[in-house]
């Protein structure tokens, strides 16, 4: 059974209410159609049920979502109690009564992340349409992080087929969409996080490689030194994780040039979890993979906030979609 197919089975056992804002686009509704086909997840569209079915007619697509609960917010019974309650939370911030009001109804994102802050909704998939700012701001803002987090970060699954490295081809790639240039502190949480959400998806233990363009001092540079100090801290925060590095990627997945480069390391060559130093790395990475190896690639998933609320890539299709639901369903569970 494929990644997504177990993921799929796990979200059905213990169906979750899924939000999707971004109902202007057709493969946000050609997506709710299959999750509710499929029965993976309840869904909730935000907007008005007949401009959605403009768009799917205006498509030529013949979509059911009779199963699917609709909200338009300016209509919505309990908007004057979302609008008190998110002007309780940003009134510090200047936020004024009518101002919450006009975001509520205009800024489908935000007001999904306001059904899930009020459990409302069990989780919040956007980024088609909007970029990851539109689509983390109002979680970050209103959802906020979970207890103990440091640092909200994103990863991807990636799904290599026939490929014999990490966990029967199934990576986690982090951060891939979010911090642009972490510290080392913030780059031992990143890895920290990323272990914790493989061993939560994928089901298995993670063997996480922090990434550079050195292997074990193969290489003099303050970006090198930068990924030597975030594995320091990363192992004394969570000893028990299965880490360790600085590794080029051959290193770290291969394990004949990982036990040629780095014979020490009883991670080196078996990496499942790869940590990159920065988001330019991280996120040319994925699109490497997906591209080049045909992986399938799920994301950015989002860590570390309270409730799950996911981005999308602009150039998802509605299969993504459905696949990025079923991981937010998972994680609601």
């Amino acid at each position: 059974m494929s990644f997504l197919d177990t993921i799929k089975t796990r979200a059905k056992s213990n169906k979750k209410i899924i939000a999707l804002p971004e109902t202007s686009d057709i493969r946000t509704l050609k997506a709710a159609d299959i999750v509710l086909r499929e029965g993976i997840a309840d869904i909730v569209l935000v907007g008005k049920k007949e401009d959605m079915e403009k768009v799917a007619s205006d498509a030529g697509e013949k979509l059911d979502l009779s199963a699917a609960s609709f909200i338009d917010p300016a209509n919505y019974e309990k908007i004057d109690e979302l609008v008190d309650k998110l002007y309780e939370l940003r009134k510090a911030k200047g936020l004024t009564p009518e101002k919450a009001r006009e975001i509520l109804t205009t800024d489908y994102p935000y007001f999904a992340n306001m059904l899930v802050k009020e459990g409302l909704a069990d989780g919040m998939v956007s980024g088609a349409i909007h970029s990851t700012a539109d689509t983390l701001r109002g979680a970050l803002q209103i959802v906020k992080t979970a207890p103990g987090t440091k640092l909200v970060s994103a990863f991807f699954v990636i799904c290599v087929p026939d490929c014999e490295y990490g966990e029967n081809g199934v990576f986690v790639f982090a951060d891939s969409g979010l911090n642009q240039n972490p510290n080392p502190e913030e780059l031992a949480h990143i890895a920290i996080s990323s272990a914790a959400s493989f061993r939560q998806l994928v089901g298995a233990e993670p063997v996480v490689a922090m990434i550079s363009h050195s292997t074990k001092g193969s290489a003099k540079h303050a970006d090198v030194d930068k990924v030597v100090e975030a594995t320091k801290i990363a192992k004394s925060l969570a000893p028990n994780v299965k880490l360790d590095g600085e590794f080029q990627v051959d290193a770290a997945i291969v394990p004949s040039i990982g036990a040629s480069k780095a014979p020490g390391s009883d991670i080196a060559g078996k990496a499942n979890v790869l940590v990159f130093p920065d988001l330019d790395t991280g996120n040319s990475a994925y699109k490497l993979a997906q591209r080049l190896a045909k992986a399938e690639a799920y994301g950015p998933i989002t860590q570390g906030i309270a409730k799950p609320v996911n981005d999308l890539s602009r150039g998802c299709s509605a299969e993504d979609i459905v696949g990025v639901v079923a991981i937010t369903a998972v994680q609601a569970q």
